[in-house]
């Protein structure tokens, strides 16, 4: 099991959401097949086929709580990561 794979299970589990390192959780989005763009702090990531958009904003090397939650959501509504 490769690195992604097991912060996508750490991300899917929920027990750390405080503790998901910013730049794994942008690779993940990427390796996900999203698309970024950056303005200012706000990293926004966009998918076809996924009506919502990930904004996520760093809290020193960690991503904020709330957004891996949000992160997560996402995820878990459109089955993402399965067919990897």
């Amino acid at each position: 099991m490769g690195k992604y794979d097991k912060l996508l299970q750490q991300i899917l589990r929920g027990a750390s959401d405080a503790n998901i390192r910013f730049e794994d959780l942008c690779q993940l989005l990427r390796r996900l097949g999203f698309e970024e763009r950056v303005r200012g702090s706000h990293h926004i990531f966009r998918k076809a086929g996924i009506e919502e958009k990930i904004n996520l904003q760093r809290d020193g090397n960690k991503a904020k709580t709330y957004q891996v939650r949000q992160v997560r959501t996402v995820i878990l509504k459109y089955r993402l990561g399965d067919e990897e």
